[in-house]
């Protein structure tokens, strides 16, 4: 006899999905080594440190009470969050990383066929969360330098538009919007229009003219500001993002959130990596990555690339149609970075080691060029 699998029902086949989940584009994660092949992997923007040794001792203590639920709402972590960053607790939501943060924010606000607004290219997920949330993309171009174009994007706001997303350091190609930018930028923004800013490499930025996220929370009711553990943390694997926004946005956004979302031990490992000791330690890795990223941005200058200027851990070659075929080449010499088909590729700052075998291939490039 046929299984139910084996003979499939007829109707069961025909069952639609969204309209809008079957137009989603894929979002492509870094690539990884084929077959276990050696090769720097810079591809993901991932902190190349592993876990402080404190951490690590927390996740291995967490771990023993695998089998009960996290505490829902974090609350301990709620709490150290909003100390880190000076607001009250009311003001911060956690989530599983920031991306489903940015889900659980669009869903809070958007209605079906509210616009959203967005610099393009900028972070790959932005158009696919703002797609399940039921928004029509609004895309506005970057401008030179891979900067993001706040007067173009203010002029798209229209009555329909719900969000704005403003991706600071962006994400994949490395500038800052300035502060006075910004101020201009949300004076021209109707106040019912959600400004999200978008600050997952925060920690990297070294720009005196970077806006404070926080400070902007404080004089716009409109704001909200994501951050991540991801990133400067190194607890990508984890799934550790925030929000912080007013109290009655946050307990919104709390109130469409994935139930017990952000796992025990992550929690814990978040907790030990606020502490004032790892705080210490992570900082001095922080700050081995920016000197790394200006050493790097500087030899690519010297090899005559015209490359952004870079608040996050990665740097951007705008290669158009080269693109696909310099990835190629670069995993061929045994790097692996992130291609973003006829725009440019991104390529993460990882070990010194990872970072030299990257500017001999760049080298190479330029020298065919």
């Amino acid at each position: 006899m046929l299984s139910a699998v084996e003979n499939p029902s007829p109707r069961a086949a025909q069952v639609p999905l969204r309209a809008a989940v079957e137009a989603l584009p894929p979002y492509v994660p870094g690539a990884r080594a084929a077959g276990g092949a050696p090769a720097w992997k810079l591809s993901s923007n991932e902190n190349p440190y592993p876990p402080l040794p404190s951490v690590l001792e927390a996740v291995r203590v967490a771990a023993a009470d695998a089998n009960r639920y996290p505490d829902m709402y974090a609350s301990e972590l709620v709490e150290a969050l909003a100390a880190h960053a000076g607001v009250s607790r009311e003001q911060v939501v956690v989530g599983n990383g920031s991306v489903a943060v940015l889900q659980h924010v669009l869903q809070a606000v958007v209605e079906a066929g509210d616009e959203v607004v967005f610099p393009w290219r900028s972070f790959e997920a932005y158009p696919i969360t703002v797609a399940v949330a039921g928004g029509t993309p609004v895309t506005v171009p970057l401008a030179e330098g891979g900067r993001l174009d706040l007067p173009a994007m203010a002029a798209a706001v229209t009555p329909r538009t719900r969000v704005v997303l403003v991706c600071t350091p962006n994400n994949p190609t490395g500038p800052v919007v300035h502060a006075d930018e910004l101020d201009a930028f949300l004076a021209a923004v109707p106040g019912d229009v959600l400004v999200v800013v978008d600050e997952a490499y925060l920690e990297f930025v070294r720009d005196p003219q970077a806006p404070d996220g926080v400070e902007l929370l404080r004089r716009h009711e409109n704001v909200v500001v994501l951050r991540t553990l991801s990133k400067a943390y190194g607890l990508a694997g984890l799934r550790v993002g925030y929000a912080m926004a007013a109290p009655r946005l946050v307990a919104g956004i709390r109130a469409v959130s994935t139930p017990f979302g952000v796992s025990h031990v992550a929690q814990r490992a978040a907790l030990a990596s606020l502490l004032p000791a790892a705080q210490a330690e992570l900082l001095e890795r922080v700050e081995a990555l920016v000197a790394e990223r200006t050493r790097v941005l500087a030899a690519l200058r010297e090899q005559g690339w015209d490359v952004p200027e870079s608040h996050a851990n990665f740097v951007w070659f705008d290669l158009g149609e080269q693109t696909t075929a310099r990835a190629a080449e670069a995993m061929a010499a045994g790097v692996i970075v992130r291609p973003f088909a006829g725009d440019g590729l991104r390529v993460s700052i990882g070990e010194v080691e990872a970072n030299d075998a990257f500017l001999k291939v760049a080298a190479g490039w330029c020298a065919s060029r």
